[in-house]
C-alpha cells in the first residue's frame, strides 16, 4: 500500500500492507530486517525520521507506532481516529499525523509530548510540513486549506470560500524555498498559494476528461525550474509554467496517476500509474524518457532514493519492487 526509503541509507526501505503489518527490508537483496507488528488494520502510512534512526507505521484503525531501526524495537505507540497521513519533521524527532475526524496531531518522539491542531469536522486529508520546519499546510475534506504555526498550534492562514477549493483537497506540495504551496482537489483545480500571506496566487484548471469520477490526485513543484506538475485520476498530467500560469506540456497516461515526484537535481520527474508502470518524463519537452515495467497491478505508492539511484514501488499485486534509475535497461 505504501513505501518509503530511508533518508540516510538507500539500502533500507519500509512498506506497509493489507496484512496489518509493515516490513523494514534491505533493497539490495530483499531480505526483511524486521517486521512491524501489532497493528489492527491495513498499514497505510509509513515514514522514516529525518536521520533514519526511527520509522513510523500507521494503520487505518488509528494505531501509530514508532520503531528504532537499529534495534527493530517498538519505542512508542499511540491511538487516534483513522489516520489519513503521517509526516516526520525535516530536522527534529517530531511526527505529525492527520486524521479522519479532522484533528492534526504532533508528537515529540519518543517522549510523546503532544500538541493538537483542532479539527472542525471534515477530515484532514493531506498535509505538508514547510521547508522552514515552522509551519505546516493541511488540506481538508470540505476544500479548506489551513497553514498552521507548529510552535503555537494556531492557524495563521485559512483559505476557503470563493478563493478556495470547492471540494476535498487530495494532495499538497511545498516549493523548495517554502514560499509557495500547491494544492490539488476533487474540484479538478490546483491552487498556488503564498505561504506567508495565505493569498491564492493562481488557480490552475486541470484538463477534465468529463468523466464523473475525476480529481487531481498528485501535485509537485520542480526543484530546478519555475514549473509545477499536476496528475489526475483519468491519467492527465500537465506541466505548468508558474510565471505565466499556462500549460507547457501534457504527458498523458493510459490510466490514473497515483503519484508524481520531481528529481532534486534535474528537470525530470517520475510517475506511478494505475496501469502498473513507472515512468520518467523530461519537463522541458514533455517527452517520456523511460518506462519501467514489472507490476501486475496498479502502483499505489513509490519513493526515490536521496541519490536518485533507485526507486521503490508498492503495488496492488502485493509486491514491492526496486528499480534502478541509473541503468538504461527498462
Amino acid at each position: 500500500i505504501c513505501t518509503r526509503l530511508s533518508p540516510t541509507s538507500h539500502e533500507i526501505a519500509v512498506t506497509g500492507g493489507q496484512d496489518d503489518r509493515a516490513l523494514v527490508w534491505n533493497t539490495q537483496d530483499g531480505s526483511v530486517i524486521f517486521q512491524c507488528t501489532g497493528h489492527a488494520d491495513t498499514v497505510a502510512s509509513v515514514g522514516f525520521s529525518y536521520d533514519g534512526s526511527m520509522v513510523a507505521t500507521a494503520d487505518m484503525k488509528g494505531i501509530i507506532k514508532v520503531w528504532r531501526v537499529d534495534q527493530g524495537k517498538e519505542i512508542w505507540s499511540f491511538e487516534v481516529s483513522e489516520v489519513e497521513w503521517i509526516q516526520w519533521h525535516h530536522a527534529a524527532p517530531v511526527l505529525l499525523a492527520g486524521t479522519k475526524d479532522g484533528q492534526v496531531w504532533m508528537w515529540k518522539i519518543p517522549s510523546g509530548e503532544c500538541k493538537t491542531f483542532a479539527g472542525y469536522g471534515p477530515s484532514a486529508v493531506c498535509g505538508q510540513i514547510l521547508p522552514d520546519g515552522k509551519f505546516a499546510g493541511v488540506g481538508y475534506e470540505d476544500g479548506m486549506v489551513k497553514i498552521w504555526d507548529l510552535k503555537t498550534a494556531a492557524a495563521v492562514h485559512t483559505i476557503s470560500g470563493h478563493e478556495g477549493h470547492q471540494s476535498s483537497v487530495y494532495c499538497m506540495d511545498a516549493s523548495s524555498n517554502g514560499s509557495l504551496i500547491l494544492t490539488g482537489s476533487e474540484d479538478m483545480t490546483a491552487k498556488v498559494i503564498n505561504s506567508s500571506t495565505g493569498k491564492v496566487l493562481s488557480t490552475l484548471k486541470c484538463h477534465d476528461s468529463g468523466e464523473e469520477d475525476n480529481s487531481v490526485e498528485t501535485v509537485g513543484f520542480s526543484h530546478t525550474h519555475d514549473y509545477a506538475a499536476t496528475g489526475t485520476l483519468t491519467g492527465d498530467l500537465e506541466i505548468w509554467d508558474l510565471p505565466t500560469k499556462s500549460v507547457r506540456h501534457k504527458c498523458d497516461h493510459p490510466f490514473g496517476i497515483v503519484k508524481l515526484m520531481w528529481s532534486h537535481t534535474s528537470p525530470v520527474f517520475y510517475t506511478a500509474c494505475l496501469d502498473g508502470n513507472f515512468r520518467q518524463f523530461d519537463s522541458r519537452n514533455g517527452q517520456l524518457v523511460r518506462t519501467w515495467h514489472g507490476h501486475a497491478a496498479a502502483i499505489l505508492d513509490f519513493d526515490l532514493a536521496k541519490n536518485e539511484g533507485i526507486a521503490v514501488t508498492a503495488s496492488d499485486d502485493s509486491i514491492a519492487k526496486v528499480f534502478s534509475l541509473t541503468e538504461l535497461s527498462s
